[in-house]
């Protein structure tokens, strides 16, 4: 079976809320008129940065492989721009690592996130219903990537917190807002 006919049979969950369940609502609510015109999702970006790979390398290939397995794609290595000596880095020293998701892998993201990995977050009470950035992306911190299912904690040698950016064609913060609750993101009431 061919990779083409294998994306036609397989469509993600959330995709599949967001034609049936999610598209409807947002045109009601904020009066759109065209299908296209309705707020959607087009990347999440994770980022992790980690200081102390100036010192070892190793570290940002093991954040990297971390990164991999809780995304479902191959991480990039991020290496230094310039020279900050206080902070003991050298030009294209490895200081991050970073994965950008479209398509099926962001939405598959977003579903194993929301379901599974956000309630394993010890005293969580939902994230900040503030970090939008003006024009409906929203950003937010995770602490450690342990609360995703697919990392084996045995196996971590070292906690990893992420930046987690969610990107979207909404104008304004408030579409980006009903967009992320229609798809049950757990914000703080």
């Amino acid at each position: 079976m061919s990779a083409s006919n294998l994306n036609e049979q397989y469509i993600p969950r959330m995709l599949e809320t967001y034609r049936r369940e999610i598209i409807p609502l947002l045109k009601e609510k904020f009066g759109y008129t065209n299908t296209l015109a309705v707020p959607r999702l087009v990347k999440i970006a994770v980022n992790m940065g980690i200081g102390e790979g100036s010192q070892d390398p190793k570290i940002v290939e093991r954040a990297a492989e971390e990164l991999a397995q809780l995304s479902g794609q191959k991480a990039k290595i991020c290496r230094a721009r310039k020279p900050i000596s206080n902070f003991k880095i050298r030009k294209g020293v490895p200081i991050g690592c970073c994965v950008t998701l479209r398509r099926y892998r962001m939405y598959e993201f977003l579903d194993r996130m929301i379901t599974s990995a956000m309630p394993r977050i010890r005293d969580f009470r939902g994230v900040s219903a503030n970090s939008f950035d003006g024009n409906g992306n929203y950003t937010f911190g995770l602490t450690e990537q342990t609360v995703f299912p697919e990392i084996n904690i045995d196996k971590v040698s070292k906690t990893q917190g992420m930046n987690i950016s969610i990107h979207t064609t909404a104008g304004t913060d408030e579409e980006a807002r009903e967009l992320l609750l229609a798809f049950g993101f757990p914000f703080k009431r």
